[in-house]
């Protein structure tokens, strides 16, 4: 199994926080750092602010040399496919390689209304979903097409440059993988990942994916889960970072308390309790888990996941 770090970029993170994050990515062997794609934030903090997640990435990779990066994800109703495409392909070269592209259909309807963005109803978003990933995948992969669909039309487009990843960057879409999301993932995906899911839960949608990727004549697709989690190397210090994560999301119980109320999909606990947790994911069928870092200035928690838990997954 692998394990990644995932940051809120909406949350607030400035642009010294994410190099320091980077940094300490590729300082302590973590190998991927993964963002969202928001505009708001979701915990309703109206002055918290969000640097592009497209943008990030691109500068990121301008400073960093070995750590991958990718968005996880972006909704499809905050840019024309061509836009996204474009977009990945410049972070791809930048970075000479090191990008990875998550799609979803959005949810976040505040964000939409504040900024401007349409937020259609949930079919047609899984519509605008469909063919996105279509005329994003044949952008990076095809040398001249034209597109027809219901929301877009492209007229013998040769999109250069390709990007540096053939035959393209990793597509990644998210979801629960209901019937509709297990076909697309199928057809076009590279990786499948869900969030906030029990290994139970992990062990049925990934049943799902695998599934519909039979049915479209391939091997399964890595499936991955992104969730929360509270780490630390000893007790106290996993009760240090309880205190910490509960202040900021305005809690007033104490540590024990605040723990207990986590989501059961959370990864809580000591290293070895850690390893333990996330062996019950490994055993449903996933193949990666993107770890929610919420205190995003806490490099020490980067660390120790870097050079304590992930080698132990390895």
């Amino acid at each position: 199994m692998r394990i990644c770090l995932m940051v809120e970029g909406q949350e607030d993170v400035s642009w010294e926080q994410w190099r320091a994050l980077a940094s300490a990515c590729e300082q302590h062997g973590v190998e991927a750092l993964f963002r969202s794609d928001h505009y708001l934030s979701v915990e309703r903090e109206a002055a918290r602010g969000s640097l592009d997640a497209l943008a990030t990435l691109s500068a990121l990779a301008a400073v960093t040399s070995t750590l991958r990066l990718g968005t996880l994800v972006s909704p499809v109703t905050f840019r024309h496919p061509s836009v996204f495409a474009k977009s990945v392909v410049t972070a791809d070269h930048v970075s000479g390689g090191r990008i990875e592209a998550g799609l979803g259909a959005g949810w976040h309807e505040a964000e939409h209304e504040a900024f401007g963005f349409g937020f259609p109803p949930t079919g047609t978003r899984m519509e605008l979903l469909e063919e996105q990933v279509e005329v994003v995948c044949r952008q990076w992969q095809e040398d001249r097409f034209s597109f027809a669909g219901r929301h877009y039309r492209l007229a013998d487009v040769e999109a250069l440059p390709k990007p540096v990843q053939r035959p393209r960057p990793p597509l990644i879409l998210g979801g629960q993988a209901g019937p509709r999301s297990a076909r697309l993932a199928a057809r076009w995906a590279d990786e499948y990942n869900t969030v906030y899911a029990t290994p139970e839960e992990c062990r049925e949608r990934r049943g799902r994916i695998a599934h519909a990727c039979e049915r479209q004549g391939r091997e399964p697709i890595p499936f991955s889960v992104m969730t929360g989690f509270v780490l630390g190397a000893d007790r106290a210090e996993v009760l240090d970072r309880a205190r910490r994560l509960a202040a900021r999301r305005g809690h007033d119980a104490d540590a024990e308390e605040f723990l207990a109320g986590l989501p059961e999909s959370w990864v809580v606990g000591t290293v070895a309790e850690a390893v333990e947790r996330l062996r019950e994911f490994e055993e449903a069928g996933v193949d990666r888990v993107m770890l929610q870092h919420l205190l995003h200035e806490d490099l020490d928690a980067v660390a120790l996941i870097g050079r304590e838990l992930a080698p132990h997954l390895a």
